[in-house]
């Protein structure tokens, strides 16, 4: 099944225009506590929350396997004035990292853990998880919450319309996304639609196509506890409200068992 792999130059640019990515940081931070705390961050990408992390105080290693998307994360932090030794950016799957060190917290961010959509891809990002928390530590997973009636539609196509400028490309882009559901496996095949115009005022096209998951409250409590994790709490949003059916997120923070 395919993995979720960005267009690095337009990640940042392409995700500007969602709230909650607004919100997710600050809500972490608040729960963090104020004296420094050792922080892993799996799937980091371009360093959109590692490096505020990082900012304020704490000591992050971000770990991603995309090397354009870690380029990005070090130019970032550089131009930010974060040193390396506060925000470390490493290239690894997070599936297999053995980093032989323990960590405060552990965080997993935006809908990334729906990229691993098999119940043994799971399972070992969690064991990564648990390998990786100090006895105490705290794992922080969001995700968003299953749609049910936006799930029992099997296909959604030319959904989502956005546009975008990259400072890097020059270039404006518009985006639109198709779905592919079954419900049977629980999989979702997600198709971005990108097209711009060249200098010469042509159009130009490209795609990404990958599959993410969805998983129910219950079921991820689950997940967690079959790994030596137990759920502390669920949120439902970044306002801090309790998890609800109409919850557009799930919010846990889980430590080990």
């Amino acid at each position: 099944m395919p993995r979720y792999r960005a267009i690095a130059e337009y990640y940042d640019h392409e995700n500007e225009r969602l709230d909650w990515l607004k919100r997710d940081v600050p809500f972490l931070l608040r729960h963090l506590p104020r004296r420094p705390q050792e922080v892993l961050e799996l799937a980091c990408g371009t360093g959109r929350a590692a490096i505020p992390l990082a900012e304020a105080g704490h000591h992050v290693v971000g770990v991603d396997y995309a090397a354009d998307m870690l380029r990005i994360a070090r130019e970032k932090r550089d131009a930010l004035g974060v040193s390396p030794q506060n925000l470390q950016l490493l290239r690894r799957d997070v599936s297999r990292l053995k980093l032989r060190r323990r960590f405060d917290w552990v965080v997993i961010l935006f809908n990334t853990f729906l990229g691993f959509t098999t119940l043994d891809a799971q399972d070992r990002v969690l064991r990564v998880v648990r390998e990786h928390l100090k006895p105490g530590g705290r794992f922080w997973l969001d995700i968003f919450q299953p749609n049910l009636p936006l799930m029992a539609s099997e296909r959604s196509t030319r959904i989502d319309p956005s546009a975008f400028y990259v400072p890097s490309l020059a270039r404006t882009v518009y985006m639109d996304v198709d779905v592919r559901r079954d419900p049977s496996k629980q999989l979702q095949e997600v198709t971005f639609n990108y097209k711009w115009f060249d200098q010469h005022g042509q159009p130009r096209r490209q795609r990404t196509r990958f599959d993410i998951t969805f998983i129910f409250p219950r079921e991820l409590q689950i997940l967690l506890e079959r790994n030596g994790l137990r759920v502390r709490k669920m949120w439902g949003d970044y306002d801090g409200s309790p998890l609800g059916a109409d919850s557009p997120r799930i919010i846990v923070m889980a430590q080990p068992a």
